[in-house]
């Protein structure tokens, strides 16, 4: 009798990612292949790879290695952005068997064969513009909570990314899709459920290619709240252009989702977010903060920001500190600047030097300390749900508030995949928050 054979599976990158190595490990699993971790021995090793910064790349070849450590005589196989870029790079990595890009990912069970090595990797990539199907995604199995995409492909052309040349134009789930898979993750006992995508604020526009608007992000928003079983909504990050005051006021009054909003900046300076080709300007994004303070005065915003683009003077710099620390935020992700290949920004003159890069980077971390330390204490005092995390951190288990506070207890089992209300009491030396349970009622099934 043929054992079974046993893939496992790696992702890079970001949540969308993680919601279509799900989507991809189900096909496998309903294909006969039992799915193992990635530090045990299998038969063939999947890696889904991202192409946002120059250490993701680098990353790529460490797994591989780490693979072929476990099983030297394993088929490894690479999919995701960094696939459809690049995928004659990919493909002369020693160990890699075959390569696939945006269009063929989905479909990884119809190209593996005989799972014999290969001396060079075997690719199907297509031309990104071929790219103008959907496939929803979500991720079950992984987490307390789950990944469930809504829409793929960008059509910006904000002149540092390549997103747009790995993933293709702009295209959503159907809204019956969406809640589909939503009904889904609920029967599994999952409590809270992330949207993604790679612009989730442009949902609506291209449904299996076209560009007739079916359904806005608002109507999407107001449909998922209506699903039963679903304790907690989170919407991942959305442009500040594309989140509407209607969606901010329905979010404050809504059953389900949490007042969290990740909101990209990239640059204080109006003149930076010009070279970048942003669709805002700072006044906008300071306008979109005071309206969620407005409404929701505890919500969690976090921003993203990136240092060192070309033509960034000390000046600038300066100017994006200066309007993030005045600016009423909770944390900050930051983003060094590295040269992407087929992109305007990496022709653009203005370069600045690596080192000065990274000290702008560490100015930005040290004030998203701050700025996270600050919302914690203001938080103090205050009844809030947590949902507890499944992984026994040094004897402590983790959690998360409805409005992204991080907070830790002793470790109990009991707890994994539990919501329960408690009061915020301090913050601990590792800047976590302890509190104290408000009742012993567990909201859970």
């Amino acid at each position: 009798m043929d054992q079974r054979k046993k893939v496992a599976f790696y992702t890079l990158g970001c949540k969308l990612n993680f919601s279509e190595t799900s989507t991809i490990a189900r096909d496998f699993q309903d294909k006969g292949f039992d799915r193992v971790g990635f530090d045990t021995t299998a038969d063939i090793y999947v890696i889904n790879t991202c192409s946002v910064t120059e250490n993701a790349d680098r990353q790529f070849k460490q797994v591989v290695r780490k693979a072929l450590k476990k099983n030297e005589k394993a088929f490894v196989a690479a999919v995701g952005c960094y696939a459809q870029l690049k995928p004659e790079e990919l493909a002369a990595v020693d160990g890699v068997d075959l390569v696939l890009g945006a269009t063929e990912k989905f479909k990884i069970t119809d190209y593996i064969n005989d799972l014999a090595k290969n001396d060079f990797g075997e690719v199907h990539s297509c031309e990104i513009e071929e790219a103008d199907f959907y496939v929803g995604s979500y991720s079950i199995g992984d987490r307390t909570r789950a990944f469930l995409k809504v829409q793929d492909g960008c059509d910006y052309k904000c002149t540092y990314c390549t997103i747009p040349l790995a993933r293709g134009i702009s295209r959503s789930d159907t809204l019956e899709n969406v809640l589909n898979n939503a009904r889904e993750i609920s029967r599994k006992h999952i409590r809270e459920i992330v949207l993604t995508g790679v612009n989730i604020g442009d949902y609506g526009k291209g449904e299996f290619g076209n560009k007739k608007h079916e359904h806005t992000f608002l109507d999407l928003v107001k449909a998922l709240d209506e699903v039963e079983g679903i304790e907690r909504l989170r919407i991942s990050s959305i442009e500040p252009n594309l989140l509407k005051n209607e969606t901010i006021d329905f979010v404050s009054r809504s059953r389900t989702f949490v007042p969290h909003f990740h909101i990209p900046l990239q640059s204080g300076s109006n003149e930076i977010l010009k070279r970048m080709r942003r669709r805002y300007l700072r006044e906008l994004y300071t306008d979109r903060v005071q309206r969620i303070r407005k409404v929701m005065p505890h919500a969690c915003i976090g921003v993203d920001v990136i240092v060192g683009f070309p033509g960034e003077t000390d000046e600038h710099f300066l100017e994006t500190y200066r309007f993030l620390s005045e600016l009423d935020i909770s944390y900050l992700h930051v983003f060094t600047y590295s040269e992407r290949d087929n992109t305007l920004a990496a022709g653009m003159d203005g370069v600045v030097p690596s080192k000065v890069r990274a000290k702008r980077s560490k100015m930005l971390r040290g004030l998203s300390v701050k700025k996270r330390r600050a919302f914690y204490e203001s938080q103090l005092g205050t009844t809030r749900t947590v949902l507890f995390e499944g992984e026994n951190k040094a004897g402590y288990i983790h959690g998360f508030t409805e409005n992204y506070i991080k907070v830790k207890a002793p470790w109990n089992p009991e707890l994994v995949n539990t919501l329960h209300r408690v009061i915020l009491k301090d913050i601990d030396e590792d800047g976590l928050v302890r509190f104290e349970f408000v009742e012993a009622v567990v909201f859970a099934s």
